[in-house]
């Protein structure tokens, strides 16, 4: 009952902020008044000045995408450069050499596309010059550009017989002024509060409670008897040679709250540590794990709430709300029970007590004993829901339904809520599908608020909805005929080819989570799945953008009697059903050799 009453919590708090959240980024959205309007009004203009903006242009969809794809190669080649040159440049006080060229261009592919999979530990491998004026930079304007995009897409749901979608300079400077800096100024407030560091010390060591004694093949030795004086390690009365005793313990420092704040509201993901949400100072205790974990949906969520406002039809936001929110309960539910029971290999024969008496029970391994099942499975469905991707427990120990259900939820296109902006329009281009399909069952012109749906945007609506799978399928495919992958494999077997899997579907996904036990900074990996990155990132936001373009040129269709309503129960059921049909014709072979194969192994 108490790990339920936490699920509940967690979901009631999230739907209870979206609401009036999603009021104001619509005023944003428009230019409009907000109560925050007197102190941030005029540092709008000031950029608008400074980089000489028209607040007023109106581009058409092509110029809008090739603004987005200027601004984002100009932040590619900055952050590369940062990393290569790292070495050189101040702010680092640990004095790390700069990064490789092929990990340099996965992290800065990861970083672009508000991906933030990470295949380096972030407190040995980037200075905090690199972390706060590449990374940090890139977790805001990565995911201000999903929303802008996503405004340009409903200005084509609104707009009647015209070529503009607003401006995408315009709609930047709002986003990132108007909501991330003020949102997550208040979500690293709550984190310092709560013990999350935030300092530019440089790291520090410091001395062990007891020392600790580790052999020459870097075992800890449970049993080891340390004389600290004589230099000597036994065990069962036997010295053991080339031993060596640990007595202090590297502590990273670092301005890690306000990058922790940005990675989870703009649902970025990396972390300011190597083990990510996991690591005591950067998610300390369970206040600080709600901050964090709500913070992964909130503006996902919120979009919904704002997209029913802007288009005048709230009904129609909240049935794209509730279509998510199934799935999202639904996979909360398989992963809850699939980690609270453990699996079958380990309860057939008593060596896990799934219990939950007096004790933890399930399955808790890989999972940190200060959040537990609940929260840890909880966070695992939120980050893969999102294109986040931060982690409080390693996902690589879930059982086989457990790990499976994130696999599939990224694999969906992440669409379960989705990335700031991307994942709303993601499943706009799934609710456009889904109506050309109901339409030529039913015998009606297919038509979505108003707007007849026709040739060039069902194209345009298929490349968007096939963009993820052909990413992973074709990326993993490959991956899996290189020899020198299976050295990155922590595992053999099914579990082993999820491992590989999971890996392509989190660079798929624009996800950037990892099941931990893998590998992945070979220069192979390091390219291909960078390339994944952007080809699912980039296609999408095309298709979008056409998509709105084609939309904002039509009139609207008169609602008769024969128009498919999309804001009832059974276009909610409709869009569902196309979303999870083309996830498991997708992936059903893949999953079948991975989470499926292990689980009936």
């Amino acid at each position: 009952m108490n790990a339920v009453l936490q699920y509940i919590l967690y979901l009631a708090v999230l739907v209870v902020l979206a609401i009036p959240l999603g009021a104001y980024m619509k005023k944003v959205m428009n230019g409009e008044k907000t109560f925050l309007s007197g102190i941030l009004n005029p540092c709008e203009k000031a950029v608008y000045r400074i980089m000489r903006i028209d607040p007023d242009e109106q581009m058409t969809w092509k110029k809008y995408a090739w603004s987005v794809a200027f601004f984002s190669a100009a932040g590619f080649v900055f952050l590369f450069l940062l990393q290569l040159l790292q070495g050189v440049l101040p702010g680092n006080p640990q004095r790390l050499p700069g990064v490789k060229w092929d990990l340099a261009f996965n992290t800065t592919a990861s970083f672009v596309t508000n991906t933030n999979w990470q295949a380096y530990s972030g407190e040995s491998t980037l200075s905090y010059l690199t972390q706060a004026l590449g990374l940090t930079v890139q977790n805001f304007v990565s995911a201000a550009t999903g929303i802008a995009v996503l405004f340009a897409m409903i200005r084509g749901f609104i707009g009647v017989k015209t070529k503009g979608l607003g401006s995408f300079w315009t709609d930047m400077t709002r986003i990132v002024i108007h909501v991330l800096l003020p949102l997550n100024l208040v979500i690293s407030l709550l984190l310092v509060g709560g013990g999350v560091i935030q300092n530019l010390k440089g790291a520090e060591m410091v001395s062990l409670l007891e020392p600790v004694a580790v052999s020459a093949d870097g075992e800890i030795l449970e049993d080891a008897v340390i004389d600290t004086e004589a230099g000597t390690v036994t065990v069962d009365g036997e010295i053991v040679p080339d031993a060596e005793i640990v007595t202090e313990q590297f502590v990273p420092m670092g301005p890690a709250a306000s990058q922790v704040a940005i990675k989870q509201s703009g649902t970025n993901g990396g972390g300011f540590m190597g083990v990510n949400s996991a690591h005591p100072l950067e998610n300390p205790n369970a206040f600080t794990n709600m901050v964090e974990m709500i913070a992964i949906l909130l503006i996902p969520a919120t979009l919904c709430f704002t997209f029913g406002s802007a288009v005048k039809n709230k009904k129609q936001g909240i049935a794209i709300f509730a279509a998510m929110f199934i799935c999202l309960c639904a996979a909360l539910a398989c992963v809850a029970v699939s980690e609270q029971s453990a699996a079958t290999q380990l309860t057939e024969n008593e060596y896990v007590d799934t219990s939950a008496e007096n004790q933890a029970g399930g399955n808790m391994e890989g999972k940190e004993t200060r959040f537990g099942i609940a929260t840890s499975s909880t966070w695992a469905v939120f980050t893969t829901a999102a294109s986040n991707g931060s982690v409080n427990s390693m996902h690589d120990s879930y059982t086989p339904l457990g790990g499976m259900v994130p696999m599939l939820l990224m694999q969906l296109g992440e669409v379960v809520f989705g990335g700031t902006g991307c994942g709303l329009y993601g499943m706009l281009a799934f609710a456009i599908l889904t109506v050309f399909i109901a339409g030529l069952m039913v015998g009606r012109t297919p038509e979505f608020l108003g707007k007849k749906i026709e040739p060039y945007e069902m194209k345009w609506a298929v490349l968007v909805c096939l963009a993820t799978p052909i990413g992973i399928l074709v990326g993993s495919g490959i991956a899996a005929a290189v020899p020198e992958v299976m050295d990155s494999l922590n595992n053999g077997g099914a579990h082993g080819f999820s491992e590989l899997l999971y890996a392509y579907s989190s660079a798929g996904g624009n996800n950037g989570s990892a099941f931990a036990g893998f590998n992945a900074n070979t220069v192979f990996l390091n390219v291909s799945i960078g390339l994944v990155m952007l080809f699912v990132r980039f296609l999408p936001i095309a298709g979008t953008l056409a998509i709105a373009g084609s939309l904002a040129g039509k009139k609207k269709i008169a609602v008769t009697a024969g128009t498919l309503s999309t804001t009832n129960a059974m276009f909610v059921f409709l869009l569902i059903f196309v979303v999870l049909l083309i996830g498991a014709l997708s992936f059903f072979p893949a999953l079948a050799l991975g989470p499926l194969a292990e689980f009936f192994g």
